[in-house]
């Protein structure tokens, strides 16, 4: 099954093999029931047929704009190609893919029309992952009125950072949630990471981001430690901490949080589902999430 599918009527199949010839992509015929089974399962949609029955059938299944396939309408004379959802996810560029077979490409994103990047595009571009994906929001509304400073800092670093100010970093599949006592050392928690990811299989090189609570900006040993195996750390403020949910009970209520390890796991995830729930290492708690 490839990522992309061309869904079309029985008439339009001819038309749709063109499409799918040039995408590589899979073809459908319409049924009543076709996106619901697409969505979960594709990344990209493109439509041949009116936009609006491509509008009242994928309402309802609209999830969330990181989660959502990007869906693109050709119009049945293979005239225009109109991304209708999920511009800054994907849609706009296969728009603009699709002009190949001499479309033309309808953007209304308001950054991309103006041409301007999209905080989105600019993660594309340098193939990294948005961190704060909420930031995304107020950011693009910026980038509208004013050129935004871009800070690019090596690490080893330490980046404090409001809700304002999207972070870009490594792609990755993985967050792990880190807790720890005081005055733990740089190797302990290089091999509680270690021993947590490989117990689940999962490389190094698939963990985008680290996570802790800014209650632990000044633990040496532990910013050392992902700086050790060049990772990103990331400090979360109590109330992003205190706003996840689906965590288990957890010793740092004395400091006044609901946990460290699972939600700052959770709260730097992408899907927001623990892959191990927190477990203790000496000295160290880690929990992974994706």
């Amino acid at each position: 099954m490839k990522s992309t599918v061309v869904i079309t009527f029985p008439y339009s199949l001819v038309e749709a093999e063109r499409i799918a010839a040039f995408l590589d992509a899979d073809v459908l015929e319409y049924t009543t029931d076709i996106f619901t089974s697409v969505f979960p399962e594709r990344k990209r949609v493109v439509a041949l047929m009116s936009m609006g029955i491509v509008v009242r059938k994928i309402a309802p299944l609209l999830e969330d704009k990181w989660k959502d396939p990007a869906v693109v309408v050709v119009s049945p004379d293979m005239r225009y190609a109109v991304p209708l959802l999920g511009g800054h996810h994907g849609a706009n560029k296969l728009a603009r893919e699709l002009a190949g077979l001499g479309m033309q490409p309808v953007i209304t994103t308001a950054t991309e029309s103006r041409g301007r990047d999209s905080v989105e595009m600019v993660a594309e571009k340098t193939e990294t992952d948005v961190v704060n994906r909420d930031s995304t929001r107020q950011v693009n509304a910026a980038l509208l009125a004013s050129d935004i400073p871009v800070h690019a800092v090596k690490g080893p670093a330490l980046v404090l950072a409001g809700p304002d100010v999207s972070i870009l970093v490594t792609k990755g599949e993985y967050s792990v949630g880190i807790g720890c006592r005081k005055g733990v050392t740089a190797a302990e928690v290089v091999e509680a990471i270690r021993s947590a990811l490989s117990e689940n299989t999962i490389p190094e090189s698939d963990v985008f981001v680290y996570a802790t609570t800014i209650q632990k900006l000044n633990e040496t040993g532990l910013v050392e430690a992902v700086g050790n195996i060049s990772g990103n750390l990331i400090f979360l403020d109590d109330d992003m901490i205190n706003a996840q949910v689906g965590t288990g009970p957890s010793r740092a209520s004395k400091i006044g949080l609901l946990g460290v390890a699972e939600p700052s796991a959770l709260a730097s995830s992408k899907r927001k589902e623990l892959v191990m729930q927190k477990k203790v290492y000496g000295r160290v708690t880690v929990a992974i999430a994706r």
